[in-house]
């Protein structure tokens, strides 16, 4: 009997800390007027690349931004940003780090950087929900996920929770890509997502050196998949060297070379993203 009684203490204590955190969840996103989800059908497309450059490319717009870092097993925000400080908090919440007006929160500042998470589904969805309600984003006009490929527990948790304003899919042109990015694209219909657009990443390559230009992995699939979808495209993204250099010393493109192709192209689809939403 006494086991019992503990056993429905505990419940009822777990109960009550899930009310208080949604409470705090729900207060947070009043104070963020656009939640955009990132997010593909499969990985390799360059998807954190993206939704880094586009983060930065809507605060060079003059907006203020945040970026969650959801992708709990594979963090790579931090080395994209050059970030690897742990976030100081206290009684309120924890405060994210910020570099270059980006507000940034990851589980990657929080453990060793060769540390591997090795956690179920549901402690990963937890850790999602606190970075929503405990994270102190202040005043925001977007607030950016960058989840994790597929369409697993943490894209689930992120949709149920964020109430996200729009799904962005980023995918590269080939067949192969274009089939997975039809699962997501469903996937953000079923979750009731109003606004969802596709970024064709790895849009052709010029060669820095004659300038002969290669469709490496196609070009235009993106766009004929939005169009079938009845979804928005939202832009073309090359294949840029100087753009994976600088994510891999910690410096974006679009803060690096603010006049290159690449930065041009995320500062086009930034403005795009505002013109959508803007119009609801």
């Amino acid at each position: 009997m006494i086991f019992k009684k503990n056993e429905k203490k505990n419940t009822d204590n777990k109960i009550f800390e899930l009310q208080i955190q949604q409470e705090k969840l729900k207060k947070n996103l009043a104070s963020i007027e656009n939640r955009i989800v990132i997010f593909s059908g499969k990985g390799g497309v360059g998807k954190t690349s993206v939704a880094v450059n586009l983060a930065y490319a809507l605060v060079g717009m003059g907006k203020r931004v945040g970026l969650l870092d959801a992708d709990v097993t594979g963090p790579n925000v931090p080395g994209m940003v050059g970030l690897h400080e742990s976030p100081a908090g206290d009684e309120t919440g924890i405060f994210p780090l910020e570099k270059a007006g980006l507000k940034i929160i990851s589980i990657g500042f929080m453990i060793d950087a060769d540390q591997p998470v090795v956690w179920r589904g549901p402690l990963r969805s937890n850790v999602l929900r606190q970075f929503l309600a405990d994270v102190r984003w202040g005043n925001l006009d977007f607030l950016l996920a960058d989840l994790p490929p597929g369409t697993g527990d943490e894209v689930l948790t992120m949709a149920q929770n964020m109430e996200p304003t729009m799904a962005i899919i980023v995918t590269t042109p080939q067949e192969i890509a274009l089939t997975d990015t039809r699962r997501a694209a469903n996937m953000a219909v079923e979750m009731k997502i109003s606004q969802i657009g596709i970024i064709e990443n790895m849009s052709g390559f010029t060669c820095p050196k004659c300038g002969a230009y290669f469709d490496i992995f196609d070009s235009g699939g993106g766009e004929k998949e939005a169009d079938e979808l009845g979804v928005s495209f939202l832009g073309r993204l090359p294949i840029d060297m100087e753009m994976r250099k600088g994510a891999d010393i910690g410096l974006p493109i679009v803060l690096q070379k603010l006049h290159s192709k690449s930065s041009n192209a995320f500062k086009g689809i930034a403005e795009e993203i505002c013109k959508i939403l803007e119009r609801g």
